[in-house]
């Protein structure tokens, strides 16, 4: 007897971001990754991807997924983040439409389009250091044209999460259970007694031991900044503006219509452009690559001095 023939799904339709949600959601449990959960590595994404805005000159921002080029993907800022390239590119493969500045914002509010060159990726050295204290976190959300209260809550995204000493030279989770989101940051940050600890790699973080549980948790200098200044201490415990100033991260640097539509110079010019698949293999197919050779001089200066 012959098998009845199946009919082929349908392709996906451009511009049905419901299966793009359920796809990123069936990718979050990723048993053998940190926690078992890819969730806080794509909330980083998200993250960096809108964190270079700079509101005075209107650049940087999750328009243009700048992160595909080594000019701001090999920050040493963004180091890691590879990892959450690879869990959403098969995603990008089954819904070729998208573009990655939707995409690495996970579609919340979707319009972005992907640069066609580098010429509009803004200079490194925008994303927040963890070495620096509250001066340099007052400066990094201020140019972003955030308050000290939405720098506070953006700064609530250390609830997910760990830092890895091979990438950073800090190690350790900020919080019990770094894949689910809450106000422990917070609490822990204000009400618990942090000390200073140098770690091998010869960065200083500071750590507090819960004796109930036997564990180790950590904050970095710019995490105990906000602590330490005495406008920053006043929203501490404010976690709950977490997601009203994380939407307005997101869209830095775009400006919609009526219709919700994205009005930025670029999208009118190139429209919804999606950038093809990255390749493969490392590079540019057929170019010798020679532009990437000091940025990756840099990057090793910059691991030498963690």
């Amino acid at each position: 007897m012959t098998a009845p023939s199946q009919t082929p799904a349908p392709a996906p339709a451009p511009g049905d971001y419901a299966p793009v949600r359920t796809a990123i959601l069936a990718l979050l449990a990723q048993p053998e990754y940190d926690d078992g959960s890819a969730g806080p590595v794509l909330v980083r994404l998200a993250w960096h991807s809108a964190g270079t805005y700079d509101a005075t000159t209107n650049t940087g921002g999750s328009n243009g997924a700048g992160m595909r080029y080594e000019a701001e993907g090999g920050d040493p800022a963004n180091a890691g983040l590879s990892h959450a390239h690879v869990f959403l590119e098969p995603v990008k493969v089954a819904h070729p439409w998208l573009t990655y500045a939707d995409l690495w914002t996970l579609a919340g509010c979707p319009g972005r389009t992907d640069y066609i060159d580098e010429a509009q990726l803004p200079p490194r050295g925008r994303l927040p250091d963890g070495a620096q204290g509250a001066t340099h976190v007052r400066h990094v959300f201020a140019r972003m044209g955030f308050s000290d209260r939405e720098a506070v809550a953006l700064c609530g995204a250390h609830s997910l999460g760990r830092c890895h000493a091979s990438r950073f030279g800090f190690e350790g989770k900020w919080v019990h259970n770094p894949t689910r989101f809450g106000n422990q940051y917070f609490r822990l940050l204000a009400r618990v007694e942090w000390v200073p600890k140098k770690l091998e790699s010869g960065v200083q973080q500071f750590v507090h031991v819960d004796k109930e549980v036997g564990e180790e948790l950590m904050m970095l200098p710019s995490d105990m900044a906000l602590v330490a200044d005495e406008s920053f201490k006043e929203w501490v415990l404010f976690y709950a503006d977490f997601a009203k100033a994380f939407a307005r991260l997101m869209e830095l640097g775009l400006k919609r219509g009526e219709d919700g539509r994205v009005l930025d110079e670029s999208d009118q010019k190139e429209g919804y452009a999606s950038a093809p698949k990255k390749p493969d293999g490392p590079g540019v197919p057929g170019v010798a690559n020679e532009e990437a050779e000091p940025l990756r001089e840099e990057n090793e200066k910059f691991r030498a001095r963690l």
